[in-house]
């Protein structure tokens, strides 16, 4: 794990503060830079669905959700269980899907000129 390191000048002295988890927060914002798979856990954070439910849906192929699911799998953002011969897929906790819903609240919100989107 890589961490980033500030300098900051107080006073003459130097202290270096480290953010852990940076390089993993990054990883969480590329498997997240993809339109269908926001769009997946914008689906995922409001109940658990198929792959079928989901590829409907999200207007995807179910060849296409399934790739995209196992990214997010593979991620540790979803996690699925059986229920018969159906699979169902969840999110695997709510922190995704508020990082998700407030990146969607802040891009359609007016503008602080009052320009609406």
């Amino acid at each position: 794990m890589h961490t980033l390191q500030f300098v900051h000048v107080c006073d003459g002295l130097i202290g270096v503060e480290e953010i852990e988890g940076l390089d993993e927060a990054a990883e969480l914002f590329k498997v997240l830079g993809n339109e269908s798979r926001l769009a997946l856990v914008w689906l995922l954070s409001r109940e658990q669905l198929t792959v079928g439910a989901l590829a409907e849906r999200a207007g995807l192929s179910q060849p296409l959700v399934s790739q995209h699911l196992r990214t997010l799998r593979q991620s540790g953002l979803v996690s699925s269980e059986r229920e018969g011969k159906e699979i169902r897929y969840a999110l695997a906790d709510q922190h995704v899907a508020h990082v998700v819903l407030d990146a969607i609240a802040h891009v359609t919100e007016p503008t602080d000129q009052g320009n609406e989107k």
